[in-house]
């Protein structure tokens, strides 16, 4: 593996309520020096959640999402807050979401969007053993619950509104889980 580039400077050079973009001046092993540009993110990252509501039945959720300007079907996410670690922010986010705490919660992996140029981290955690608890979220309208089993992936991702990666990578990774789950526990 090559030396990793020694960073010369940065900067932030542009910054908006929600995003910062921070230009670093790089250094490479061979000599080449490099000016790059990245989105910064938050100290702590997000969770992802994959709530299961039976061995078959997983929680979607459907609300609007400003980069594509539409509604879109995906998995409950959110930010990590100060003080929290990734399986309580998990739980928080669904008990925001989708109206369900969960007694067993297991990270499956962490995850980037685009390393080359967003500064990120999201923690996928699979949720199990559900149970009715809401807590107040900060979304600005109730967001559909929407069941479907993950027997019937293939048909989900024929659906029009399924197109966020992380969710997508997030359902294959938690049905890979669970059936290697199901085979150790059938031997």
């Amino acid at each position: 593996m090559p030396e990793k580039p020694r960073i010369l400077s940065s900067k932030i050079v542009a910054q908006t309520r929600i995003f910062r973009i921070e230009q670093m001046d790089l250094a490479f092993a061979n000599g080449e020096q490099r000016c790059y540009e990245r989105l910064k993110g938050g100290p702590r990252g997000s969770v992802l959640i994959v709530p299961m509501l039976d061995d078959d039945t997983v929680l979607l959720i459907r609300e609007y999402a400003a980069g594509c300007d539409r509604y879109e079907l995906g998995l409950p996410k959110g930010l990590i807050e100060e003080g929290e670690d990734p399986l309580q922010a998990a739980n928080r986010e669904i008990m925001e979401e989708v109206g369900y705490g969960a007694r067993d919660l297991r990270e499956l992996r962490t995850m980037t969007i685009a390393p080359g140029y967003v500064q990120h981290h999201t923690h996928i955690v699979l949720a199990r053993d559900l149970y009715p608890h809401r807590e107040p979220g900060d979304e600005p309208e109730p967001i559909e619950v929407v069941p479907w089993r993950l027997s019937r992936l293939k048909e989900l991702l024929g659906q029009a509104d399924l197109t966020e990666a992380r969710s997508i990578a997030a359902l294959f990774l938690t049905r890979e889980t669970l059936n290697d789950r199901k085979t150790i526990s059938e031997t």
